[in-house]
């Protein structure tokens, strides 16, 4: 197995350039969820990319788990006004899942073992922008935070990191999931402050 980290070197920004507007900073990691914890056990765990045309690419937890992996440390922001930096994970870049993939997508949507779903532009999770994490700080991922596996796209809101993931469909076209459908952004862009949809 490969350890990889991603080549970002040089100066941090100062810590007030890298607090999006109207969140404050937390050293603890909230637990929010729309919700209970399901119970995904690794042996019956797998993780599919389903391709706009049908192709579809299953893993296994332990064919996963072969997969080279890296370890970002990213800051991170929820919609509910906290956020949390210098945070480390442990993961599969998407880049690694979609190597070789004939697709013409624009979009993904991210699915979960609870039935969670939510939608990306498909350029926001390549270029080394989005990981199925399952390590954060060292260990394995808890179940409260999206363990075995969960989606880490940290540069948007947070509800856009599906936690318990199980995998992501490609599409032509644009599909809200869970939250977006509800009055969320499509898009949740942090620093945009993109927390709902206009009338929301």
């Amino acid at each position: 197995m490969t350890d990889l980290t991603p080549g970002f070197q040089g100066r941090r920004r100062a810590v007030d350039d890298r607090v999006p507007p109207g969140q404050y900073l937390t050293d603890d990691f909230p637990v929010l969820s729309a919700g209970p914890t399901p119970s995904v056990k690794t042996d019956r765990w797998t993780f599919t990319v389903t391709s706009e045309t049908g192709e579809r690419r299953v893993w296994t937890w332990d064919e996963f788990a072969a997969l080279p992996h890296e370890t970002p440390t990213v800051d991170i922001h929820c919609v509910t006004r906290w956020s949390k930096l210098d945070t480390t994970w442990r993961g599969v870049s998407a880049d690694t899942l979609l190597a070789g993939l004939e697709t013409q997508a624009d979009y993904v949507v991210v699915h979960s073992f609870d039935g969670y779903t939510t939608n990306l532009p498909f350029r926001d999770i390549t270029d080394g922008r989005a990981w199925v994490a399952t390590g954060y700080d060292g260990r394995p991922l808890h179940a409260e935070h999206g363990g075995p596996a969960r989606f880490l796209v940290p540069h948007l809101y947070f509800w856009k990191s599906a936690k318990w993931v199980s995998g992501i469909t490609l599409h032509t076209e644009d599909r809200p999931g869970f939250w977006e459908r509800a009055g969320y952004h499509d898009y949740g862009d942090p620093w945009l402050e993109q927390r709902y949809q206009a009338g929301f």
